[in-house]
């Protein structure tokens, strides 16, 4: 038998209706001879309302209660769904992450997995029973229950997948693959039959919200294959594996967009060694991710120091910021939360120039003024204007053409 564990979404289970229609495509998962785990959300909005709640009570709640509270929403929706398997014929059961055996370390909100124990899934699985997983969810050694962040479904699917050896993972949503763009902006935008992890890893980190990007990372470190479909209907979903073809590394493969950036910037920075550790580790400490960074040339040694953030933490990096400022000696410190990033992916871009003067060219057409880039291998990435994005979006799959994949 082939093992397959499948992971829905929020919008999936958003219903009682939706439950019901899952259950069905879970069965005929298992009708044809599969063996099946199945991770799923929390129902629609109810990670949100949760929140909302606990803020109603304390505009400071507990991270260890909040992520008891949060990790209720996807125990409602795995027991529904075994309620909805049986209701149909089928032998279920619904376990909780730490039943499940996903062992975290103790950062609250933002767990990592660090052991999946299957025994109690195989167990279940061997009984002839179809296992349902509560996703964003684990326990630590302590037996503190903790959540992982947003998209942590994703990462419990795959994590499973890998510690029980399943020959894929299947993440269904309410979108039908992966896109060489956001079908919202690009209509003409091309739904990929395949995508290499390295591609797809860049596009969900910067700004492409198919797939979390540590699901990703999970499926190219321990060689899962992860589908990407829909669960409204059967149209053949996007393959993230290891294996796409020569001749589709050859080019850029998408475009990927993110209107949640802002930027600081000190000015009149010393330039000598341990400034930018002075900086940066205050911000690290306060679990403020810092995206791309630049720094000036320096004149009398004196320098300016850019970096970028999401918007959400630029009041709290801000005040961490010029408080560092003050400490250093720096001049001044000014920020800006109306910006987004554009980024060109593709491993064709390793080894083949022409493709950053092609991108730059195609935005000065569009009379839009890049702030900072930020490079890797296969992916280049432009910080410009929030109210451009969208015509910068438009204008680069044209120009790659991208709706032809020439």
């Amino acid at each position: 038998m082939t093992l397959i564990v499948q992971k829905y979404g929020g919008t999936s289970v958003a219903s009682a209706e939706h439950i019901r229609n899952i259950a069905r495509r879970i069965a005929e998962s298992k009708d044809k001879g599969n063996e099946v785990v199945v991770v799923v959300s929390a129902m629609g909005d109810t990670t949100d309302d949760l929140i909302k709640f606990a803020h109603q009570i304390t505009d400071h709640p507990s991270e260890r209660e909040l992520d008891v509270l949060l990790s209720t929403g996807e125990i409602v929706s795995s027991t529904l769904l075994a309620m909805a398997l049986k209701d149909i014929g089928y032998e279920s059961i619904s376990l909780s992450g730490a039943q499940a055996g996903i062992m975290t370390d103790d950062s609250f909100s933002q767990a990592r997995i660090v052991n999946v124990d299957g025994k109690r899934v195989k167990k279940e699985m061997e009984a002839g029973k179809i296992v349902i997983v509560a996703g964003f969810q684990g326990v630590t050694d302590r037996m503190d229950i903790t959540t992982l962040g947003r998209g942590g479904s994703d990462t419990t699917a795959v994590a499973l997948a890998a510690a029980l050896g399943a020959s894929v993972c299947e993440r269904y949503t309410d979108v039908d693959g992966i896109y060489t763009a956001d079908p919202r902006i690009v209509p003409e935008a091309r739904k990929l039959t395949e995508i290499c992890y390295e591609e797809m890893l860049e596009m969900a980190t910067y700004g492409a919200k198919m797939i979390h990007p540590r699901a990703v990372e999970l499926g190219e470190i321990f060689h899962v294959p992860i589908l990407v479909a829909s669960s409204f209907t059967n149209s053949p979903g996007t393959l993230i594996h290891g294996g796409v073809s020569m001749e589709l590394r050859n080019r850029v493969r998408g475009i990927a967009h993110d209107f949640d950036v802002a930027k600081i910037t000190v000015v009149g920075v010393p330039d000598r060694p341990g400034i930018a550790a002075a900086i940066f580790q205050p911000l690290a400490v306060s679990g403020i991710s810092v995206d791309t960074i630049v720094q000036n040339a320096s004149i009398n040694n004196i320098t300016d120091l850019t970096f970028t953030i999401s918007r959400s933490q630029l009041q709290k990096a801000m005040a961490i910021t010029e408080n560092v400022a003050k400490q250093i000696g720096a001049a001044s410190c000014s920020s800006d939360a109306k910006l987004g990033k554009v980024s060109i992916i593709g491993t064709g871009m390793q080894n083949a120039p022409g493709y950053a003067a092609q991108m730059f060219t195609t935005l000065f057409e569009q009379n839009i003024n890049i702030h900072m880039i930020s490079t890797s291998e296969i992916r280049i990435t432009c910080i410009i204007e929030e109210s451009r994005v969208r015509d910068a979006v438009r204008a680069l799959h044209r120009a790659f053409k991208l709706e032809t994949g020439e």
